[in-house]
């Protein structure tokens, strides 16, 4: 099967490594490039909750260092091992998503009024403020980086498309599935792509999908890759 891995790298060649050993081909052509943003880090803060690897990378070096002593709450493994190669030593991985991540937050034994620094990106999937302000946790968040979306649809996915050679696309974000769609509907290839196979991390990246109208959307019994991939 030939699969579009719509992912930023570094993600994107991880993807294509996993696709490769279940003898899967994949194209790769990402929607989104990130971008390093500045951000104000100052203050005392009791605790550390990161919902993406990538912050690690595009976050100052020396304010992640500066962090490192913290309980660092990752949302799933991938981050959590992003954290222990950038030195935090107390990490503590949730099951994947947001709601599972407060949910072992709230169970820490935090103080009440406790301050969690939240780095992350510009825009993030779901409200880790709002869920742990019932627990009196104070969610402080900080953008260290965008992701900045394509223009239009990427050449070698325009030619693929027209082609026929394509035929299943991961999708790991509403943001990404709602960009794909857009983008092909922009191209005049909305057909072409509603007819793939579209596999979707969680109910409400296939919901974003909505506008192009794909007859076969399938969605992961759990938000991680593995149960993604096993769908195909």
């Amino acid at each position: 099967m030939r699969v579009l891995v719509t992912r930023p790298e570094p993600e994107a060649a991880r993807t294509v490594a996993v696709l490769a050993s279940l003898g899967h081909e994949a194209l790769v052509a990402p929607l989104f490039t990130a971008e390093p943003v500045a951000a104000d880090l100052g203050g005392a803060f009791d605790a550390l909750a990161v919902t993406s690897a990538r912050t690690t990378t595009l976050m100052p070096a020396e304010a992640l260092a500066g962090f490192a002593s913290l309980p660092a709450f990752a949302v799933g493994d991938r981050t959590a091992e992003a954290l222990a190669a950038a030195g935090f030593v107390d990490i503590r991985p949730a099951a994947g998503d947001v709601e599972a991540l407060a949910a072992l937050i709230a169970a820490a034994g935090l103080a009440p009024g406790a301050r969690i620094l939240h780095p992350g990106g510009e825009e993030r999937a779901g409200d880790l403020a709002a869920a742990l302000a019932p627990a009196g946790l104070a969610v402080i968040p900080a953008a260290v980086y965008r992701m900045r979306p394509a223009e239009a649809l990427p050449g070698a996915v325009d030619a693929a498309l027209r082609a026929g050679t394509l035929d299943a696309v991961l999708h790991y974000s509403p943001r990404a599935a709602e960009l794909f769609a857009g983008l092909s509907r922009a191209a005049g290839r909305a057909e072409e792509a509603a007819a793939l196979r579209h596999l979707c991390l969680s109910p409400a990246v296939a919901a974003a999908l909505e506008p192009l109208r794909p007859s076969c959307v399938i969605t992961a019994q759990r938000p991680r890759e593995a149960d993604l991939l096993a769908a195909l």
